[in-house]
């Protein structure tokens, strides 16, 4: 058995066992927290197993699935696949851990069930990052909505139904107009090598030399469904009511993880498969990407609600990932991977400490709050902390994936890189104005009711009144603490990550220019 397989499969063993600690809310949350660190673990030697200079594709493992329609169920990693595989194995012992700290569960639920979801949701994204047959990534692509439609639709905020729909709707109806493209390349395959394959490394070698015209309709299914799943602008419009309604842990998920599914597909799909199709299309793609930084940002700026406030500023930062990618330029494209693992850390952070805001207020609503940092000064810094690297401040970890995309796009686009960067200069004025707002000025304690003054005490908008609000305790410091390091660590130190994932984009540059 490889380490990928063993990230999969621990997972779903501990999703079955803590789904049946229904009436131990403290053991189902041990018991998870405990199957989630082991998972981070087995990164640990998945990491040191993997070569940089080795193949494109290692730790493989495969079955026979439907043998007659050249179905395998195959599993494999690249540096782009490794290091969100190890962001996802941080992040749910992160959320784990916070349950009870940034969430209440409805009345009536229990931990169990909301962890066996949880658990669930982490094996099938690792799964759908190390697919390596194409047949049965759409089908775990597909499948990774069903957990998380029933933890927005079953925890979630007032209108969870909703968003929990419209969620499946979008990404089920992605997944759907992939699923046509996916037929016609094995089509293809089975034209040219006599029988069709949905392997990806031989799919690889046989759509890339399709006529252009075929290849534009193949690429636009991939590139749909990845768009929406991203999301790009116009194909965003589930996120900021999915991202709202869910649960805080459920958020740090979908935002920080899921999404990266949109991005991790342009790089290993739609490129290499359609690199002609790529190209003629790469304009309007980057149309959409630079309209995205700009909408996203505005949009963020005029944000009453918190959790709204992020999933705008996510959109924003994924036309980022968009321009780098289909600049086509190899340090854009380094650029762009590593920002989708340090917009996860930092993203993931930011909705955290969001939730320890509101546990503490009652309200997502940012003009509910004031002058906290008077009072909660620690919460206050870790906003900061967390604000500097959604912005890219130099010294933290977005910062040289920023650089690295404005760098290269610049090269053979200077118009939309230059239009891109006013995105910079608006994400230092609403992240700002957020850490503003919440922290700085006047003590406000509107919403602040049964912080800390005990159930149902009003809290005084005065600073004495208001002195009753906990600051961070050790258990949240602990779940803090990791993000807080990696954030510091690779904004001076990105080596080892960029070092695993410039091979991997290297060959998917090579594939793109050694089309037709």
């Amino acid at each position: 058995m490889t380490w990928v397989l063993a990230t999969i499969l621990l997972p779903l063993v501990g999703a079955a066992v803590v789904a049946g600690m229904k009436k131990n809310d403290r053991l189902a949350t041990l018991t998870a927290l405990v199957v989630s660190l082991l998972t981070f673990l087995l990164v640990i030697p998945m990491w040191a197993s993997y070569s940089p200079t080795g193949d494109r594709i290692q730790q493989k493992s495969s079955m026979d699935w439907i043998p007659n329609f050249g179905i395998h169920i195959s599993f494999g990693i690249d540096g782009i696949a490794l290091v969100m595989i190890a962001v996802i194995g941080l992040l749910v012992p992160i959320v784990v851990g916070a349950l009870g700290l940034t969430d209440k569960l409805p009345a009536g639920r229990s931990a169990g069930g909301f962890l066996s979801l949880i658990l669930v949701q982490e094996a099938l994204t690792i799964a759908v990052f190390a697919a390596t047959d194409v047949f049965l990534f759409y089908v775990l692509f597909e499948i990774m909505l069903i957990p998380m439609y029933f933890l927005i639709g079953g925890y979630g905020g007032a209108n969870r139904q909703y968003a929990a729909v419209k969620f499946f709707l979008y990404s089920f109806l992605g997944g759907l107009i992939m699923l046509a493209s996916a037929i016609g390349a094995y089509s293809l395959a089975s034209d040219k090598l006599g029988k069709g394959t949905f392997d990806w490394e031989t799919l690889v070698t046989v759509v890339r030399d399709a006529p252009t015209g075929t290849q534009i309709w193949l690429f636009l299914g991939f590139f749909l469904a990845f768009a929406i799943k991203a999301p790009l602008v116009p194909f965003h419009t589930w996120l900021p009511d999915a991202a709202g309604q869910a649960p805080i842990g459920v958020a740090v998920l979908l935002v920080g993880v899921l999404d990266k599914v949109g991005t991790f597909g342009f790089l290993r799909y739609c490129l290499p498969m359609f690199p002609e199709a790529s190209k003629e299309l790469a304009p309007w793609v980057l149309v959409l990407a630079v309209a995205g930084v700009l909408y996203g940002s505005i949009l963020a700026a005029g944000q009453r609600d918190m959790k709204r406030f992020i999933a705008y500023v996510s959109i924003a930062h994924f036309g980022f990932i968009a321009l780098g990618i289909f600049t086509f330029n190899e340090q854009a494209m380094v650029g762009s991977v590593s920002y989708m693992l340090n917009h996860s850390l930092a993203t993931g952070m930011l909705i955290v400490v969001v939730g320890l805001i509101v546990m503490r207020g009652g309200s997502t609503r940012i003009s509910d709050y004031g002058g906290m940092a008077k009072v909660t000064p620690l919460l206050g810094g870790m906003l900061l902390i967390a604000g500097l690297s959604t912005l890219s401040l130099p010294g933290t970890n977005s910062f040289i994936s920023e650089f690295l995309v404005l760098l290269g796009s610049f090269v053979d686009y200077p118009v939309y890189t230059i239009i891109a960067t006013v995105g910079m200069v608006l994400a230092a004025a609403y992240v700002l104005w957020l850490y503003q707002r919440v922290m700085q000025g006047p003590v406000r304690g509107d919403a602040l009711i049964g912080a800390g003054g005990g159930p149902g005490t009003a809290m005084a908008p005065e600073l004495g009144a208001t002195k009753a609000i906990k600051d961070l305790g050790g258990k949240e410091i602990a779940i803090l603490a990791p993000m807080v390091v990696l954030i510091i660590a690779l904004g001076f130190y990105p080596k080892p990550v960029l070092d695993t994932i410039t091979p991997s984009v290297q060959q998917t540059m090579s594939a793109v220019q050694g089309g037709k």
